[in-house]
């Protein structure tokens, strides 16, 4: 069944000084696949956030980088989405995720948080029935670590292990908006990772 998916939005912090650093590996996908469409962000004060749109196997979607920074993404968001009219279901939120290995990607409909702040903040804001996809980035070991690691930039063996998972987003977009969630899941979690048939 097609997945009517209307908005994607990266979730990350805005500034030079977190353009590398682990927290962002949702606004490094969502600037990839902008500039794989040729597509450029700009700043709108209305949200709060960089916007544009892109249109994908015939689908015109809504690209969304809230500059709020990551522990306050969902007042952004929520404006953009009550702006455009466009409810919670038919978003995709791609996001960093501790609890996967680096160069693991996974998609899922709602779910829980994890303790990831910026997915706790669009809860509150816009409920937790959307669709979200988890780049993984790996665990520093203690949870102590966990602010420190994600807010280190990535060293170049995460950067190529995350940079593969942003490779295999793009395909999996175009699945979720042709053939559904459950197709993009089906293909996604395989054994075989995607770049490698």
């Amino acid at each position: 069944m097609e997945t009517h998916l209307l908005v994607i939005v990266g979730l990350g912090n805005p500034g030079k000084r977190y353009e590398r650093t682990l927290h962002n590996a949702g606004f490094w996908c969502i600037d990839d696949i902008a500039a794989r469409h040729n597509a450029i962000f700009s700043y709108n004060k209305k949200f709060d956030a960089e916007i544009c749109q892109i249109t994908i196997a015939t689908h015109d979607i809504w690209l969304i980088k809230p500059q709020s920074f990551m522990n306050m993404s969902g007042g952004p968001i929520r404006a953009a989405l009550d702006y455009y009219r466009i409810p919670p279901d038919k978003m995709l939120v791609i996001h960093d995720e501790i609890d996967l290995s680096p160069g693991v990607t996974k998609l899922k409909m709602g779910g829980g948080h994890g303790g990831h702040n910026g997915l706790r903040d669009i809860f509150n804001h816009c409920d937790r029935n959307f669709m979200r996809i988890r780049i993984g980035i790996g665990h520093p070991g203690h949870k102590d670590e966990v602010i420190n690691y994600v807010l280190c930039n990535a060293t170049q063996n995460l950067e190529i292990a995350i940079n593969e998972s942003i490779k295999d987003v793009q395909e999996i977009i175009t699945i979720i908006l042709e053939q559904g969630i459950e197709s993009a899941m089906k293909k996604l979690h395989t054994p075989l990772r995607l770049n490698q048939k």
